[in-house]
């Protein structure tokens, strides 16, 4: 029997962000907390991030779906780390961990568990940060 993809990565970003930026920040999340990569079942953000040239152009090259999810509707999820300094900006106070739980919730009814709480990423030489959030539905 072939395994479920049920790992959901809830990405925030800063506008112009690269391929190779988010790409970097989600293996290093996978290593660092010894998850499989392979499980990815997509990727998830708010819908003001839906057009972001770095983003789609990760979920093209991986070829994972892209859930997106309005700022109203992120703002339902209880996350452990929310950021109300993004909420002026984005009208969400988590972007990352929200859409990653969300994304999750939407496959199933089963408990959902934020295995990743949000990481910020910035590599030298890259424009902005990537915050990535990994949430997995049992």
């Amino acid at each position: 029997m072939v395994e479920k993809r049920k790992l959901w990565v809830g990405i925030g970003c800063q506008k112009g962000v690269s391929q190779n930026l988010i790409n970097t920040a989600i293996k290093q999340v996978f290593q660092e907390n010894q998850l499989i990569y392979s499980e990815i079942a997509g990727i998830a953000t708010i819908d003001k991030k839906a057009s972001e040239i770095g983003l789609l152009e990760f979920c093209n090259l991986e070829k994972l779906p892209l859930k997106v999810f309005s700022a109203e509707l992120l703002n339902s999820v209880l996350v452990p780390h929310p950021n109300n300094t993004i909420t002026k900006l984005v009208g969400t106070s988590s972007v990352a961990e929200a859409s990653a739980m969300l994304a999750a919730s939407e496959i199933t009814y089963a408990e959902i568990i934020l295995l990743v709480p949000k990481q910020i990423f910035r590599l030298p030489g890259e424009v902005g940060t990537v915050t990535v959030a990994v949430a997995k539905s049992d």
